[in-house]
């Protein structure tokens, strides 16, 4: 057997011998194994260092996250105490994690940017509270769509069908000029003509002109926070919230100002002060179906959150994306304000799959008219093929069973999870209801999801969904990936685990 000594994670990568090879953006000395015989101490350790040097370089680790025990790590891996402990030191000296006494290793904060040149005029953004990449590069990735912590129906849910019928409609004889000119900035007008009659089946009334296509709903919520905030302002969040959500506010240069939020609804309270302290411009939310608590606003809980942000002159920015799965009766803050300060966020990515990159924003004239400007500056216009796809299905009304029957489905999978989560001992924070369920693990699920991790089940922990990283016990679950009695028992059997039972 040969040793040779590296400088860089890059050489794993010729060695056939370690399991586990990846790319990383980190470098530390490390012992290469050119045997095929068993792995030496020294390179077991190696082995173990890299490999959670790769999961903190993809984020899977976060910053501040605690990486299991000495004696925890060593009977998860198979290893000895000290083949653990001279991997965390490998860690530590390459600056990946840091030793806090009489409490063990943690993930460190990545080294701050160089300070941007004096002559920049704009302010530069805030460092965002979340890596931005982390479920795009994690949850994300085809192996973990399908995990119960997936953010997307499975694709086995997906009918493919309708788009392609839309999209031989969008592209068919007397269509050339949608696949050879320029579309009009605004929008598709006979695709907006159709959303503004689906806007009614939720009680929203608005005109073709109030409506603003997009790339999805993720671009509408980009152009608002670049467009109606200025970098230094405040801005509401719920917390838990979406991740994606906290770094495209930040990445704007926003401040994020935490509404927390419960079985009960956001804290109105806590809503109330931060207006008053800190005058906010916006307010995004999801009222319908949270991402990621399931919870849904009742109408005296949206009465009293218009009033307070109209008391505080807050534009209100409803994101209702997951509202294929929802009530059409359920109060949307948009139909009771009627779009005087709200806008609202939707698109159909999530009930036709994420090929059909359309969505929509609505609200008042003088909103709506600044981020057309802006989705024009930078965008010129969307795709006519796509958005004329999506009006073929939406004149048909082809969507109305497609939808339905994703519903009961979804009903039938929550019920399932349900049954399943109380056999092992388990309960939601909130009553099931959509796509996601909060599920309370009674540890702490970052640790928790380390350990699921490692018996090959992907799971969202709390730390994921707050602005301010706190973490604790709660799982965001996808009802219709967590349906697998397997999953069950090796999140009772992790659970029981760190419980010492």
């Amino acid at each position: 057997m040969t040793v040779s000594q590296g400088g860089g994670i890059d050489e794993i990568l010729q060695n056939q011998s370690i399991q586990n090879q990846y790319t990383l953006n980190h470098t530390f000395p490390i012992c290469i194994v050119t045997s095929t015989h068993t792995v030496t101490a020294q390179g077991r350790a190696e082995a173990l260092a890299a490999d959670l040097a790769r999961r903190i370089d993809q984020r899977l680790l976060l910053p501040g996250a605690r990486l299991p025990s000495v004696r925890t790590a060593a009977l998860q891996r198979g290893l000895s105490p000290s083949t653990v402990v001279a991997a965390y030191d490998r860690l530590q000296a390459a600056g990946l994690v840091e030793a806090r006494p009489q409490r063990g290793f943690f993930v460190r904060e990545p080294a701050p940017r160089p300070a941007a040149p004096a002559r920049q005029a704009t302010p530069s953004p805030a460092a965002a509270p979340f890596d931005t990449l982390t479920l795009v590069r994690n949850l994300m990735r085809p192996e973990h769509q399908d995990s119960p912590a997936s953010g997307v129906l499975p694709l086995s849910w997906l009918d493919p069908t309708p788009l392609r019928q839309g999209l031989r409609a969008a592209c068919g004889p007397g269509e050339e000029a949608a696949l050879l000119r320029y579309a009009d900035p605004a929008g598709d007008p006979g695709l907006r003509a159709l959303l503004a009659q689906r806007l009614v089946d939720v009680g929203i009334g608005a005109s073709p002109d109030q409506i603003l296509t997009t790339v999805g709903a993720t671009q509408a919520l980009d152009l608002i926070a670049h467009t109606l905030a200025a970098p230094g302002d405040a801005v509401l969040v719920d917390d838990p919230g979406w991740p994606i959500e906290y770094a495209r506010l930040s990445q704007a240069g926003l401040r994020l100002l935490a509404v927390p939020r419960g079985a009960d609804g956001p804290d109105l309270a806590v809503l109330s002060h931060l207006i008053a302290a800190h005058r906010p411009r916006l307010y995004v939310t999801v009222s319908v179906l949270h991402n990621p608590t399931g919870h849904s606003l009742s109408l005296g809980q949206a009465h009293e959150v218009l009033r307070r942000c109209e008391a505080g002159g807050v534009l209100v920015v409803e994101d209702d994306t997951y509202a294929p799965f929802a009530a059409p009766h359920a109060p949307r803050l948009s139909a009771l304000d009627g779009l005087k300060r709200t806008l609202y966020v939707c698109g159909y990515s999530k009930l036709l799959g994420a090929g059909l990159r359309v969505g929509f924003v609505a609200g008042a004239a003088e909103p709506i008219a600044a981020l057309t400007e802006r989705k024009m500056v930078h965008e010129l216009c969307t795709s006519a093929v796509l958005e004329r796809a999506l009006a073929h299905l939406l004149s048909r009304r082809a969507l109305n069973r497609q939808t339905e029957a994703l519903r009961q489905r979804l009903d039938a999978a929550r019920l399932r999870c349900g049954r399943l989560a109380s056999q092992h001992g388990f309960g939601f924070s909130t009553p099931p209801a959509g796509l996601f369920g909060w599920l309370d693990s009674g540890v702490d699920s970052e640790t928790l999801a380390q350990q699921m991790l490692e018996a090959g089940w992907a799971c969202a922990p709390e730390r994921l969904f707050s602005p301010t990283r706190t973490g604790g016990p709660h799982l965001r679950l996808n009802f219709a990936t967590s349906q697998d009695a397997r999953f069950w028992a090796e999140l009772a059997r992790a659970r029981d685990r760190l419980l010492g039972r």
